[in-house]
C-alpha cells in the first residue's frame, strides 16, 4: 500500500471518530471500563501468585533423627538424603536450634518453655527442600524409608490443602481476565457496528462505484486501533498511578506480615503493555468482525 493512501485512510479514521462523536465516546467508555477492572484484577493476580508463590517456596520436609543414630549413622543418612530424586537442599538443625526456633514463634507464651532448655525433648533433624514445592510429598515419601529416622513431617493436610487453594485461585483469577477480556471484544465490536450501521449507505455507494473491499476496510480498521489505544489511555495512567500509591503507603506494611508486594517496576511496565495490547485487539477485532458483513452489496 502506498504511504498516500495509508495516510489518506489514517485521516479518514481519525474523522470517522470526530464524525460519530457519541458512538466513538460509548466506544472508548466500553473499552476504558473494562481495562480498568482488567488492569485490577491483572495486579491483583500477579500479587497473589507472588505471594502464593513465596509461601509455597517455605514448604520443606523435616526429618527427624531417631535419638539411638550415632555420629556416623547421621553422617551416613545426610549423604543418602542428598541422593533422593528432587531433593534441592539438606540442611542440618540441631535439637537446640530447632528448641530455640520453637521458643521465638511463641512470642509472648515463650517464656512458659524456657524450662526445657535443661531437658529438650526435641530430635535433630535435617530439612529438605524439593526442586519444586508440588514435589514436597514425593521427598518426604522417599525419606521415609531411609534407616535412623524417627519420623518425617512436612504438614501433609496443610500443604495439600495450600496447594489446592493456591491452584484454584489461580485458576478463578485467569478465567476473571479471560472472561473480561471477551466482554470488552464484544462491546466494543456491537459499539462499532453501530457506527457503520449509521453508514451503511455509504458504503454501498462505495461498493457500487468500485471500491475495493480493502479501500473500504482500512479506515474503519485504523478507526478501531485508535479507538482501542485511546480506551487503554486512562486505565493505564490510573493503574500505573494507582499502584505506585498504593505501594509507597502499604507496601512496607505488608512485608512485615510476610505478603510482599510486586515492585512498581516492572510489573507496572509489563500490564500497562498488556492493556494497550488488549486495547488494541478489541478496537481491530471490532471493526473487522463489524464490517465484514456490510461489504457485501
Amino acid at each position: 500500500m502506498k504511504s498516500r493512501t495509508l495516510v489518506r485512510h489514517g485521516k479518514e479514521g481519525m474523522k470517522n471518530i470526530g464524525r460519530n462523536g457519541w458512538m466513538s465516546f460509548a466506544s472508548i467508555s466500553a473499552v476504558t471500563i473494562m481495562l480498568l477492572v482488567v488492569g485490577v484484577f491483572l495486579l491483583l493476580i500477579m500479587n497473589m501468585n507472588h505471594f502464593m508463590s513465596s509461601v509455597e517456596e517455605d514448604v520443606e520436609v523435616r526429618v527427624y533423627i531417631d535419638v539411638t543414630a550415632s555420629d556416623q549413622e547421621q553422617e551416613e543418612l545426610e549423604e543418602e538424603l542428598k541422593q533422593l530424586e528432587n531433593v534441592d537442599s539438606v540442611t542440618y538443625l540441631s535439637k537446640d536450634e530447632g528448641l530455640d526456633q520453637l521458643i521465638n514463634s511463641l512470642g509472648d507464651n515463650s517464656e512458659a518453655f524456657e524450662s526445657l532448655r535443661d531437658e529438650n525433648p526435641l530430635n535433630d533433624a535435617f530439612i529438605l527442600q524439593a526442586t519444586s514445592p508440588q514435589l514436597t510429598e514425593n521427598v518426604a515419601e522417599q525419606a521415609q524409608e531411609l534407616p535412623n529416622i524417627e519420623r518425617v513431617d512436612f504438614g501433609e493436610q496443610v500443604v495439600e490443602q495450600l496447594f489446592n487453594v493456591t491452584n484454584i485461585l489461580r485458576i478463578i483469577g485467569v478465567v476473571l481476565v479471560l472472561g473480561l477480556m471477551f466482554t470488552a471484544m464484544f462491546l466494543i465490536s456491537n459499539t462499532i457496528k453501530l457506527t457503520i450501521v449509521a453508514r451503511q449507505k455509504e458504503i454501498q455507494i462505495m461498493k457500487l462505484v468500485g471500491a475495493a473491499n480493502g479501500f473500504i476496510r482500512w479506515p474503519f480498521f485504523i478507526e478501531g486501533l485508535l479507538l482501542g489505544v485511546a480506551g487503554s489511555v486512562i486505565p493505564i495512567a490510573v493503574m500505573t498511578g494507582g499502584y505506585h500509591y498504593l505501594y509507597d503507603a502499604y507496601a512496607d506494611r505488608l512485608s512485615l506480615n510476610f505478603a510482599e508486594m510486586l515492585p512498581v517496576f516492572p510489573l507496572t511496565l509489563q500490564v500497562s503493555l498488556v492493556l494497550l495490547g488488549i486495547g488494541i485487539l478489541v478496537g481491530i477485532w471490532g471493526s473487522i468482525t463489524s464490517v465484514r458483513k456490510f461489504l457485501k452489496v
